[in-house]
């Protein structure tokens, strides 16, 4: 499988897609099969380092709150 930091790329690229204001997970910005195939470490890591980014930089992608399964949504402005 890909290694995390592409992983990461792939999502930062996606989320080009988004319109404004929608809401989504970083699972959301993978196919279903392709997320599943992910192990498992791999996804938390991805996670973090997608939140990170988001943190860091100045872009039009911001944190909102967690899941009830304390996954982070996120919210394109």
């Amino acid at each position: 499988m890909s290694d995390v930091n592409e992983l990461l790329e792939e999502a930062i690229k996606e989320t080009e897609n988004l319109n404004e204001g929608e809401v989504f997970l970083v699972k959301d910005l993978f196919k279903g099969y392709v997320w599943n195939r992910i192990p498992r470490k791999d996804r938390l890591l991805l996670g973090t380092l997608f939140l990170n980014y988001v943190n860091k930089m100045e872009g039009n992608i911001k944190a909102i709150e967690k899941t009830s399964s304390n996954q982070q949504r996120y919210q394109k402005v």
